[in-house]
């Protein structure tokens, strides 16, 4: 994030352009997503990629941070890019971010519950996913939903 913080005093809140790492993380056919306090949305976990590291590496820390699960086992999902990658944040921030989504069907470690960015995180079943999905993570999460995976450029 320091990265993000240094940028901005140079460009305020122009686009800057980001890279984003998430996990689908499945387990019994559920996906687990999380509820965001920021925008009263679910999602998968994941967040930016900082300088120096790699996808699964940034996919990795942020699914940690973020559930308290160490994931390992990571298969490329997809790479989403697109108009529906542009974000204008309550601040006035604007990013566009490429996202690298990856699948994992293991991980071990206690799932917490709640955090500054988490009201809660919970596996649904494809037939109960709810209906407030992140905007720049919905493709994903439907493609999930119907078996359609994108391990190339989509």
């Amino acid at each position: 994030m320091d990265y993000i913080k240094n940028m901005r005093k140079y460009i305020g809140n122009e686009t800057l352009f980001t890279i984003g790492c998430g996990i689908i993380i499945e387990e019994n056919e559920q996906i687990l997503l999380q509820h965001r306090t920021d925008e009263d949305n679910w999602c998968i976990p994941g967040g930016i990629m900082e300088i120096g590291e790699t996808f699964e590496e940034a996919a990795k820390r942020e699914t940690l941070e973020e559930t308290g699960l160490t994931v390992t086992g990571l298969e490329l999902f997809g790479i989403y890019s697109g108009e529906k990658c542009f974000v204008q944040y309550p601040n006035g921030d604007k990013a566009f971010s490429v996202q690298i989504i990856f699948l994992s069907k293991q991980f071990t470690g206690e799932l917490k519950q709640k955090d500054i960015e988490s009201r809660e995180h919970r596996f649904f079943r494809k037939t109960e996913l709810p209906t407030n999905l992140n905007p720049r993570q919905k493709s994903f999460i439907i493609d999930w939903e119907e078996d359609n995976r994108h391990p190339i450029i989509k």
